[in-house]
């Protein structure tokens, strides 16, 4: 199977090394490695530094938004099969591998991850909390709260011929609203190992992190398309301490030794 990775980047130059970096250390070569630079600084160094694996950057004049950016590397992707990565999150070894063999009897497939955060020595991001983020799959409950998380996430590329591509106009939620579009109509799967390492960080400058007028917006936006109802807007980390949430929980096999991603420049 042919796997176009699609990375959408803006101005994070070394966490994207150390994501190219754990795809160079996997066990499963990406058929393409698409870049899409959404207006950011150059990033094309690296393409440079990882010359051995098949990069095709994408540089975007303007910040278009990470929506929009996804659904031009996708558009472009030749694959068969369409893996979605932040350029902040990175893989544990054989990660590919394993999505590609799940990925035999679905339409969607998507595993846990480690939520992790992060110090920076000397440009290199050293872990200093992990967490585990597993949660049983249930349809009806992923209409409540979503333990989807896109990073490292594999599907059929045919599916866009189905339900079209990313929705800009639900911005923050589109990884959600894409999830439950695809789940309509085709098979997705939870694969119970945690091999994506996703950086998060409850006291740092994620997006998620913050709640506002124009994040609630979106959210309605996604209940009103989906029917959802009133969705609660909380902070991340408080979620994952509600009674339903904590219900979900799951077993799940760890994989990452939690060491540092070293990229090849620093």
């Amino acid at each position: 199977m042919r796997v176009s990775v699609v990375i959408v980047t803006y101005n994070r130059l070394y966490p994207l090394a150390e994501l190219l970096e754990s795809i160079a250390r996997q066990t499963y070569r990406p058929h393409e490695i698409i870049i899409v630079n959404d207006g950011g600084e150059p990033a094309d160094s690296l393409t440079a530094a990882y010359d051995d694996l098949p990069i095709r950057m994408i540089n975007l004049e303007e910040n278009t938004g990470h929506v929009h950016a996804r659904n031009t590397g996708v558009f472009q992707a030749e694959g068969d099969a369409i893996m979605l990565c932040d350029d902040d999150d990175y893989f544990a070894p054989e990660h590919i591998e394993r999505m590609v063999h799940e990925l035999t009897d679905a339409h969607l497939v998507y595993s846990d991850v480690e939520i992790v955060e992060f110090e920076v020595q000397n440009n290199v991001r050293v872990p200093v909390s992990r967490r585990l983020f597993a949660y049983t799959y249930d349809a009806k409950e992923m209409r409540r709260f979503s333990t989807f998380v896109p990073s490292g996430s594999l599907y059929l590329k045919e599916v866009h011929q189905s339900i079209g591509y990313y929705d800009p106009e639900v911005h923050n939620y589109w990884d959600w609203d894409f999830f439950l579009r695809v789940s309509e109509k085709f098979q997705v799967k939870r694969v119970p190992v945690a091999s994506v390492i996703y950086a998060f960080s409850d006291t740092g400058n994620h997006q998620s992190a913050a709640l506002n007028e124009r994040r609630q917006s979106y959210l309605e936006k996604l209940s009103e398309k989906h029917q959802l109802g009133k969705l609660p807007q909380k902070n991340f980390f408080v979620l994952l301490e509600e009674p339903e949430l904590k219900a979900r929980e799951a077993l799940s096999l760890l994989v990452w030794d939690g060491k540092p991603m070293i990229p090849r420049i620093t």
